[in-house]
């Protein structure tokens, strides 16, 4: 919380995170997708604040999906909301990256399938 009693700014990217866990872990493990491999890291975050958020009870509910998805690098974005207002809308550009090598690497295959899922389709 901050000084004006709503859901501080930091606490917004703890739920981001939280979503991209569950969309790349925990999600494709209760289907019998493939999780994504761990070697993705966060280049950028994005947030656009619509409405304070108060601390509830009520559980938030946040949407992610895949919005574009490149060679090496992918974008997430996220809607924050309830059933009655959204709070924020989010993007987060993820890289996949060797961490032994210390460097920027392309997306495998299997990485590009777990993803494909999650693709955002425009009609």
């Amino acid at each position: 919380m901050d000084a004006f009693q709503h859901i501080n700014n930091v606490a917004f990217l703890e739920y981001l995170q939280e979503a991209r866990v569950d969309m790349f872990w925990v999600h494709p493990q209760r289907s019998g997708l493939t999780p994504l491999v761990q070697e993705i890291v966060v280049a950028r975050h994005e947030i656009s604040y619509l409405a304070p958020l108060s601390w509830r009870e009520e559980p938030i509910i946040i949407e992610s999906w895949v919005h574009h998805l490149r060679a090496s690098s992918f974008e997430i974005e996220y809607l924050v909301r309830d059933e009655e207002r959204t709070y924020a809308t989010a993007r987060s550009v993820l890289v996949p990256y060797d961490l032994e090598k210390k460097r920027l690497r392309r997306l495998s295959a299997d990485e590009r399938e777990a993803l494909e899922p999650y693709l955002e389709r425009t009609p």
